[in-house]
């Protein structure tokens, strides 16, 4: 699915289900907190801190969708288009890092 769907998507969602966005601020605390949750998960699966057993039915998937519903209802409310931002970025990227990356030493 594009990212513009899922914009939209969420958009339906918060005029069907919610009563209406959270402001920016709020959102902008909640996409913290969201990532606070991911990071929690790495942290305990691939690093070296151990699962608590409150953590034991921890769900990456879906912190990492709640990430990505907050970050779009973030753009919705402050008109960004994500797909078009994210197109330019991942040009931009190609471009400046293509080389850069297949010349690293460290990725070898």
């Amino acid at each position: 699915m594009e990212i513009k769907k899922l914009q939209l998507k969420v958009d339906d969602w918060i005029k069907s289900h919610g009563v209406r966005y959270f402001n920016e601020l709020t959102n902008m605390a909640q996409l913290t907190e969201e990532v606070g949750e991911v990071a929690r998960i790495i942290s305990r699966k691939y690093g070296e801190q151990s699962f608590k057993n409150s953590d034991k039915k921890v769900d990456l998937a879906g912190e990492l969708s709640d990430v990505l519903f907050v970050l779009l209802c973030l753009a919705n409310q402050t008109g960004v288009d994500l797909q078009n931002s994210f197109d330019d970025r991942l040009k931009m990227k190609a471009e400046r890092d293509h080389d850069r990356h297949h010349t690293n030493e460290k990725l070898s």
